[in-house]
């Protein structure tokens, strides 16, 4: 197997703009009160990419990673032809994670999740003897237990119940190091949050971070490394569903060094990011020019998750009014946010799948509808270099070649347990 040696970085805090080192797990500005995202400032300003025998890690420049973990895959980029020719695009590229074995892309867990687990797991120190705790709604969880799992990485995963279909493998999960854990029937991602919380409370576990951690945000740009150093230049447009809103913030990020490395263009793509009808808080958010998420009822919340195709999407705290975050990304580079509805997303799920030849999972078929509108509504130029990151796909081909096996979780707790509790089932687990 390849190696790399640990990548020469510092970590910014977005809000004040103070350096200071990576310490091992560091996830906030040391003595900064005010929220903010902290960023990675890479020792090497032009990136060298390596050859595809190293999988994500071909990007280990701009990764904030110690070392390599096996099973890896970059995101693939590649200029459309069919979607293209069918919407009118001249310079349409697809970014692509998940699995198509002919296009040379293997992601078993068909979503580009995989890119944060590598990336993150590739930042842990050796001997750093804390198990991961990670929250989700679905291809977050299936892809930290897959990597957790290759990799000998003691990990927790908590997920809604409702959503525990999403916790399928192609192949078993070494349950001696990935544990399940799941919020009741009713409950969604926020109560999955909510617990992961809790158990991070108890001795011994460290929360994974989220749009907090920088290996994570790294890990997801790596689908713009992938497509500015294929296309040759900075995209003009990026399309992607959001549900945190993170993966923009890393696109935005990733554009960024690529105008530091000065050989791609010095332009700043907009960000075109959409949400899935009716649940849209970013949106509103966003339409209504406040910097922070605008209230909303719980309950109402809820029962538009239950509504909405794209599960994945339902995030009702995302990093979105923090210091470098969603708000500052757009301001930064305008851009809008869309809206699909279910109905358009399927049928442009379809519409992929007839045009490039691959299923996607249905965020990036809400992605792809934006897309669709937009061109529609002259919201795009026809020659315009486009980028639209195709964040999960393969999933039904997979199912369709190898046998899955269900990862079962080794308990449900209530929607909001106490301390106790968690505690004394984790002691008992673990």
């Amino acid at each position: 197997m390849n190696t790399i040696t640990p990548t020469k970085y510092t970590l910014k805090s977005v809000k004040t703009g103070k350096t200071f080192s990576d310490t091992g797990w560091t996830l906030d500005a040391p003595g900064e009160s005010a929220p903010t995202l902290i960023r990675a400032i890479y020792e090497k300003r032009q990136i060298e990419v390596k050859d595809d025998s190293y999988g994500l890690f071909k990007f280990a420049d701009w990764l904030p990673v110690s070392k390599m973990l096996k099973g890896s895959y970059a995101p693939l980029t590649y200029k459309s032809k069919g979607l293209a020719k069918e919407l009118g695009l001249t310079n349409l590229y697809i970014t692509f994670s998940g699995y198509w074995p002919e296009k040379g892309i293997e992601m078993s867990t068909c979503s580009f999740k995989e890119t944060e687990a590598y990336s993150v797991g590739g930042r842990l120190k050796p001997g750093f003897g804390k198990a991961l705790v990670v929250a989700s709604a679905g291809n977050t969880a299936r892809a930290f237990a897959r990597v957790c799992s290759d990799n000998n990485i003691p990990l927790l995963v908590c997920v809604p119940e409702d959503n525990l279909n999403a916790m399928w493998f192609d192949r078993p999960i070494n349950t001696n190091v990935v544990k399940l854990v799941a919020t009741k029937s009713g409950s969604d991602y926020f109560d999955a949050i909510h617990l992961s919380n809790i158990a991070c409370q108890v001795e011994g576990f460290v929360p994974e971070g989220g749009a907090k951690n920088v290996a994570r945000r790294e890990g997801m740009g790596t689908t713009v490394l992938s497509a500015v150093t294929e296309i040759g230049r900075i995209p003009d447009y990026y399309f992607q569903a959001v549900g945190s809103g993170t993966g923009a913030i890393a696109a935005w990020e990733a554009n960024l060094r690529f105008i530091e490395d000065g050989r791609f263009g010095t332009n700043k793509m907009k960000l075109m990011v959409s949400q899935n009808c009716p649940f849209k808080p970013i949106h509103d958010s966003w339409k209504a020019g406040s910097r922070d998420i605008l209230p909303f009822d719980d309950e109402e919340a809820r029962k538009q998750v239950e509504e909405i195709d794209a599960k994945v999407l339902s995030n009702r705290r995302p990093p979105y009014p923090i210091a470098g975050g969603l708000y500052d990304a757009m301001k930064d580079v305008g851009g809008d946010v869309l809206l699909a509805k279910n109905e358009e997303a399927r049928d442009a799920a379809e519409l992929f799948e007839r045009t490039e030849g691959n299923d996607i999972h249905p965020a990036a078929a809400v992605a792809v509808a934006s897309l669709i509108n937009a061109v529609k509504e002259g919201e795009v130029e026809k020659d315009a270099t486009i980028m639209i990151n195709i964040t999960g796909g393969g999933e039904k081909r997979i199912k369709s070649e190898k046998e899955v096996t269900y990862l079962k979780p080794v308990h449900i707790f209530e929607v909001t347990p106490p301390l106790e509790t968690v505690k004394e089932v984790l002691n008992k687990i673990f």
